[in-house]
């Protein structure tokens, strides 16, 4: 079994168009297709959002028993399918389901002209789910039959994010340890970074979970039990169990990717003007001048092989759950462990205004 790389995520929500309108305004996502009943997706509306190699699908429930809708109801708009590319759908699934992933739906193909697509799913962690992905022929095509192609909605035509970099992922007190044994056990993936932050009282242990091929990281997180309640508490509270936090985008130029986001009304989580002033003694010279990343709020960290660009935005959701980061790397490998009390900080600021 060999992954590839996260092939798209899967948001269930409340108003798939609705999404789809900020989504495709502010970060210049553009709509490539959609499915429905009329195309063999009953009592849903889906629709594909794509740039470059990011492919995010938005699906709305049209009955109150579909599974979008009952999503939604119990966790709020959040990732519920995280697609995996794999060599061989069928081969993946049964080699997962023999090391203990629980089965959700067996292989299923679908074609259309050149395009094949094989795909499966297992249970992940929480509600999520992972769909198996196999892909043959040209790539325009999302799901075969089931996804309507269309010409790209109007919009902003610049390119900026490459790729989807990380998710965050929120996980109840305990459970941390299973779930990344749970990865390396049946998934192959392997641990490469382990770390306890405190913060104000808060603390939090992560582990890091990366696949063979490098494509598929996932940053695990749960609440110390001991420390002070805090706004991981919150996410495990507002969305009612594990979850995604954050999707992290990966774009090649930062600065120019959060001043065209901040034109369009994205808002980003401040940085005080401190941080700035100890910037340089903590990770050495930056390229980009210190003027316009504190204008911005990016915030910079080291690691051993380079320099790390990051920045997240306030959550869009009425539960002040899921987000985005906005990642660039010049080299750098891990996640921004220097900075993660600047964002709890931060984070911390934006949920108290929201109160």
């Amino acid at each position: 079994m060999e992954i590839f790389g996260i092939d798209h995520v899967e948001l269930y929500v409340g108003d798939a168009r609705q999404a789809a309108f900020y989504l495709g305004h502010a970060f210049g996502l553009q709509i490539h297709g959609q499915g429905g009943p009329e195309t063999g997706l009953p009592d849903q509306r889906s629709l594909l959002l794509r740039e470059d190699a990011v492919q995010i699908v938005l699906t709305s429930g049209l009955a109150a028993g579909h599974p979008a809708a009952e999503y939604v109801q119990r966790h709020g708009d959040g990732v519920a399918i995280v697609g995996l590319e794999v060599d061989d759908t069928t081969a993946a699934y049964d080699e997962l389901v023999a090391r203990g992933a629980q089965p959700m739906a067996g292989p299923q193909t679908y074609h259309v002209d050149e395009t094949t697509v094989v795909i499966a799913e297992v249970a992940g962690f929480g509600d999520v789910i992972h769909r198996l992905v196999e892909r043959h022929g040209p790539r325009h095509e999302f799901l075969p039959g089931r996804m309507h192609i269309s010409v790209p909605s109007a919009g902003p035509d610049e390119k900026l994010f490459s790729e989807i970099d990380h998710l965050a992922i929120c996980v109840p007190s305990g459970e941390l340890e299973p779930i990344a044994k749970f990865y390396e056990d049946v998934f192959g993936f392997a641990r490469i970074f382990e770390e306890y932050i405190e913060v104000a009282g808060q603390g939090m242990d992560s582990k890091v979970v990366q696949s063979p091929s490098k494509h598929v990281t996932f940053t695990l997180i749960e609440p110390d039990p001991n420390r002070r309640p805090g706004q991981i508490n919150d996410f495990l509270s507002w969305h009612a169990g594990a979850g995604v936090q954050h999707i992290a985008l990966r774009t090649s130029n930062i600065v120019e990717a959060v001043s065209t986001l901040a034109s369009r009304g994205v808002n980003f989580l401040g940085t005080p003007s401190t941080y700035y002033r100890a910037l340089t003694g903590r990770v050495g010279e930056v390229e980009t001048p210190i003027e316009d990343l504190e204008k911005l709020g990016i915030l910079v960290d080291r690691d051993h092989w380079g320099q790390l660009l990051q920045i997240f935005t306030e959550s869009m959701h009425v539960r002040r759950t899921l987000f985005l980061e906005i990642i660039e790397r010049r080299g750098a490998m891990t996640f921004g462990s220097g900075n993660i009390k600047a964002l709890y900080e931060a984070k911390e600021r934006e949920l108290a205004g929201a109160s």
